[in-house]
């Protein structure tokens, strides 16, 4: 079993930054990607920003220059930079990690998601 826990929403005007952290625990083997996603209603859930095992990056054009995706190998935290947010980043953000419970056993688990608000 494998918990993440999500933390950093809020309500800032466009323009303003915000950090959003995700932390994973249980019982796990290894990591290969931590990411973000979000999901405003109505619409599909989309990739904000993606880390590989291999440190490389991995983010959709609208964030591009503007959100920057961090991981901290040893405490199994993954981060989202959020700077110049605009109201169309509005939306419900979920952390995602992909691993092996062990060598046979593959996983992916999904965070509650935390809300996120750009509005003057």
């Amino acid at each position: 079993q494998v918990h993440l826990v999500e933390s950093g929403g809020g309500l800032v005007q466009p323009g303003e930054s915000l950090s959003l952290s995700c932390a994973a625990s249980g019982t796990f083997f290894s990591i290969n990607g931590m990411g973000w996603y979000r999901q405003v209603p109505g619409k599909q859930r989309e990739l904000v920003a993606l880390i590989t095992s291999g440190g490389s990056t991995n983010y959709a054009d609208s964030v591009k220059g503007r959100f920057t995706i961090a991981r901290e190998y040893a405490q199994n935290l993954v981060y989202l930079q959020m700077n110049s947010l605009r109201p169309d980043d509005t939306a419900v953000y979920y952390c995602n990690v992909r691993g092996y419970h062990d060598l046979t056993s593959a996983f992916e688990v999904w965070g509650q998601g935390t809300l996120v608000t750009v509005s003057s």
